[in-house]
């Protein structure tokens, strides 16, 4: 990652709802959430959350994908490990971390890895 890419990630992340909408959807895993679940969830407005919602689409933080007349978002697992990395890059000096697993969408329910 490059540190253009990252100072534009934690930029997006640097707002309390961009925050809280991105640990949602992290947390809501490879199933991802429609926009009006999403809203309903934070209490935002419609109007305020597409900004948001575009502001870290930009960012790479999420991927949006239509189903139907719906848009589902996910968090972009990849360049969440990705920023993650970079920020633990030189961590303990450059010794070996322990801190090395990448993080992986939770699994759903009724779903066997």
């Amino acid at each position: 990652m490059q540190a253009y890419n990252a100072v534009e990630a934690l930029s997006a992340l640097a707002q309390e709802h961009r925050l809280a909408l991105f640990r949602l959807l992290v947390r809501a895993g490879e199933g991802g959430m429609a926009a009006g679940a999403i809203a309903d969830a934070l209490a935002i407005p419609n109007s305020s959350l597409s900004f948001h919602l575009a502001q870290l689409n930009r960012a790479g933080l999420i991927l949006q994908e239509r189903q139907h007349r719906s848009l589902i978002y996910r968090a972009n697992y990849p360049a969440m490990n990705a920023l993650i990395a970079y920020l633990l890059e030189n961590c303990c000096e450059g010794a070996d971390c322990s801190i090395t697993i990448p993080c992986a969408p939770p699994q759903r329910e009724g779903k066997v890895a």
